[in-house]
């Protein structure tokens, strides 16, 4: 399902967050957000998934205006995994992961055979099974995170958001994490840092600084030392990757402006 952000503006508090943001993220590519902090990144996302509605523009879900459906609507079509994805009580790991089914049940109840499947096999996925009787309080920061993108594919969306989903990764599942987003199928827009990460895992790139969209392209399109230079304020050389040829940066320490 296509996602496109058509005039998005956020104003709080007299500020601009996010000024006239026009993105579009085509049916099954993952796109992803980089700028500097404070760019709007974060902000652009929560109109997304609406914990924040815009002060002007729209999020389009294929046809339909976002903000045209209801939440169990929209819960049904977007899943999120936000920064701030705490757990305030301490279920269990399965627990969490099945809170994704709650869009499509009503009331309380019980999840059928097929659900039960649907959670063990994105724990498995996320190499969470062996912590499904574990209380998610007791985690590492990094064990909790792949908890909550357990729980957001459990959620069976069209379109996945994602807001720094690497933070407290080892490597070894930060490569997993990417690499499962490439091979979902899914729609995905998100939010990274690390432009190398984002090179890889990404099929298009928008670039943010100040709210406003600077450019949008592939890796290879967006990511020249000259755009590095003047939006994150660093000198890099790109060299190729030698296996995928993509796009990744060298940094030079020191040279930062």
């Amino acid at each position: 399902m296509d996602l496109r952000l058509d005039g998005l503006s956020v104003v709080t508090d007299g500020k601009s967050l996010v000024r006239g943001l026009s993105l579009d993220v085509p049916d099954g590519q993952v796109v992803g957000l980089v700028g500097p902090n404070g760019s709007g990144k974060s902000t652009a996302l929560r109109c997304v998934y609406r914990a924040l509605r815009p002060s002007s523009g729209t999020v389009w879900v294929g046809e339909r205006d976002l903000a045209r459906l209801s939440l169990r609507q929209s819960a049904r079509t977007i899943a999120a995994m936000t920064q701030d994805g705490a757990v305030d009580f301490d279920f269990t790991v399965e627990e969490v992961v099945a809170l994704g089914r709650a869009p499509h049940l009503q009331g309380n109840q019980a999840l059928s055979g097929r659900e039960r499947g649907l959670c063990e096999r994105a724990m498995h996925q996320l190499d969470i099974g062996h912590l499904a009787q574990r209380g998610v309080l007791t985690l590492s920061g990094g064990e909790r995170q792949r908890v909550l993108l357990a729980r957001a594919l459990v959620q069976e969306p069209s379109i996945l958001i994602l807001d720094e989903p690497t933070n407290h990764l080892d490597v070894r599942h930060q490569v997993e994490l990417l690499s499962l987003l490439r091979g979902s199928g899914l729609t995905v827009l998100v939010v990274l840092h690390d432009l190398n990460l984002a090179a890889a895992a990404c099929d298009r790139l928008g670039v943010l600084a100040g709210g406003r969209l600077v450019t949008s392209g592939t890796p290879a399109d967006v990511l020249t030392p000259e755009l590095v230079a003047d939006v994150f304020g660093v000198t890099a050389t790109v060299v190729p990757h030698p296996l995928t040829g993509g796009p990744q940066l060298l940094y030079s320490l020191g040279s930062s402006r």
